[in-house]
């Protein structure tokens, strides 16, 4: 019988193979060892008991206003969000909870909408995008971001505006190493890291003394 030519990347190296460890990554994320940016916080602890598999009725209540719906148990926020309350701010981009386009505020933390489902949702406080400001009346933070142009096809904005304003109410006198720790669970294909930063850093100051907008 003829032995089976082993692929080079398979021996061991100091008693460690290669299978090792892809096989030893995969376990790390799978059982969350790799840590998670600050936006991709976990949803609150939620035990509806069982639901479904049919729509069911929630309220949510988004902005200070309760929305009733209903959704089928596998529905998440975001998509609850955009596609049944017209509440388009958050984007829907990656949907895998790695570019921080729909991030939102729940419960005083900034969250992926797109990682947590609607029903886990139902009873906790959501801030989107919608709630910061108006036109008439911009958040500090969005006052910011136009002041340093932080944004360019925009795409990206309404998740970091939402990231930056949950950063600084945790963190109002911020480092530039403290920002860029607080948003890297937000990307941005432009690549306007640099005028956000200096946005948040603005915000920060115009912030203290008292907070406009929530």
């Amino acid at each position: 019988m003829r032995r089976k030519k082993r692929n080079s990347q398979d021996l061991p190296q100091d008693g460690f193979s290669r299978r090792d460890f892809l096989k030893g990554a995969s376990m790390a994320v799978s059982t969350g060892l790799l840590a998670a940016p600050e936006a991709g916080a976990a949803p609150p602890e939620h035990s509806p008991g069982v639901l479904g598999p049919g729509a069911v009725p929630i309220t949510l209540r988004i902005n200070g206003k309760a929305h009733s719906l209903k959704v089928e148990p596998r529905v998440t926020l975001l998509d609850a969000l955009r596609n049944q309350l017209d509440i388009t701010g958050a984007k829907k981009v990656c949907d895998r909870g790695v570019c921080g386009a729909c991030t939102v505020i729940l419960d005083g933390r900034p969250v992926y909408a797109c990682n947590v489902l609607a029903i886990e949702a139902e009873g906790h406080p959501i801030e989107t995008i919608e709630g910061l400001g108006t036109a008439g009346e911009l958040h500090p933070v969005m006052a910011a971001f136009v002041d340093h142009d932080a944004q360019q096809c925009g795409f990206c904005t309404p998740g970091f505006v939402v990231a930056c304003k949950a950063f600084l109410d945790k963190h109002p006198n911020p480092t530039r190493e403290d920002v860029e720790h607080g948003l890297g669970g937000n990307l941005c294909r432009c690549g306007t890291y640099a005028g956000v930063r200096e946005a948040v850093l603005e915000a920060a100051k115009t912030l203290k003394g008292g907070r406009a907008n929530g």
